[in-house]
């Protein structure tokens, strides 16, 4: 059984946290957002820290990700930001304590590395959206999305996709997140359970061989055989390589999957882009699939 950590109220203590790499900008605007919520911030250490290209060092991040894990008193927690290190500091953590309190964890990128830790090890959902780090550039949608998906109330996104999409409908547990660090986690403990579940994947700045080499990983790894439904969130900023590879990430991902049953659909809102609409990992979701509509809906 996933547990469900406690929806948000007016009135309730976050933190914010930088897992990864450093800020690059103040998140005042985030900051402020966030309280406007009706929400009590604290700033964690690692916020405007720094070691490197690190929000302080791998000691200093682990320790504040830890001290917020282990206070009661702190009803969710929201990285800063992405980028990289978050896997630097993932054994580092104890999460015993938030195992019996569970709370929101929040965030995307990098940040894939907790929410998949905390979906597979700890069975606890999760929140993959917006980030104060990116809530400057970000749709209102975005940022409304994922206040209602920490109040508790129902997300459902209805989209026209311009790649063609494998059609049918699917119900499921929903997990997923960037696939660079997916692929990066298999064979760890923050692995997580591919079966029977309904996948969403997005990535940035990969060359099109590496994310036919990463989905040809999973696929031989078993990990898209006995999926219930995939969602293919942005794939932008691809690097082109000198002579062309011939396939855009969509058709690359389309031909590795043809040969499955279950519904894909492309363009979906989430990933490193404005529009990245929050997503509750470790819910129950469900996906109907048309050529080129698609509904994604995860009820109260």
């Amino acid at each position: 059984m996933i547990k469900q950590p406690a929806y948000l109220k007016k009135g309730d203590k976050i933190a914010i946290v930088s897992p990864a790499k450093k800020l690059k900008q103040s998140i005042d605007y985030g900051i402020a957002l966030l309280e406007g919520w009706g929400l009590e911030v604290s700033i964690g250490k690692s916020v405007y820290a720094a070691h490197h290209q690190f929000a302080g060092n791998d000691t200093l991040r682990a320790e504040d990700v830890q001290s917020y894990l282990d206070n009661d008193e702190i009803k969710a927690i929201i990285a800063a930001r992405g980028g990289y290190g978050t896997v630097r500091i993932i054994d580092a953590l104890d999460f015993s304590r938030f195992s019996d309190h569970p709370k929101w964890i929040v965030g995307f990128s990098d940040i894939t590395v907790l929410l998949s830790h905390i979906t597979g090890t700890e069975q606890t959902q999760s929140i993959h959206g917006q980030m104060p780090g990116t809530f400057d550039d970000a749709s209102p949608e975005s940022i409304e999305s994922l206040r209602k998906a920490l109040f508790g109330e129902d997300l459902s996104y209805t989209y026209e996709s311009t790649h063609p999409n494998q059609p049918g409908e699917a119900e499921g547990i929903l997990i997923g997140g960037n696939l660079s660090i997916l692929v990066a986690l298999e064979g760890s403990s923050s692995a997580m359970d591919f079966k029977d579940k309904i996948l969403f994947l997005e990535d940035v700045g990969e060359y099109e061989y590496a994310i036919d080499r990463m989905m040809r990983m999973l696929k031989r790894a078993g990990k898209l055989a006995e999926l219930k439904g995939l969602i293919i969130g942005a794939f932008n900023h691809i690097d082109l390589e000198d002579i062309p590879f011939g396939q855009g990430p969509e058709e690359v991902i389309a031909e590795i999957v043809s040969e499955y049953n279950y519904p894909v659909c492309f363009n979906f809102p989430v990933g490193h882009i404005e529009d990245n609409r929050a997503m509750v990992l470790g819910k129950n979701t469900t996906l109907k699939v048309d050529q080129h509509q698609v509904t994604f809906q995860q009820a109260h």
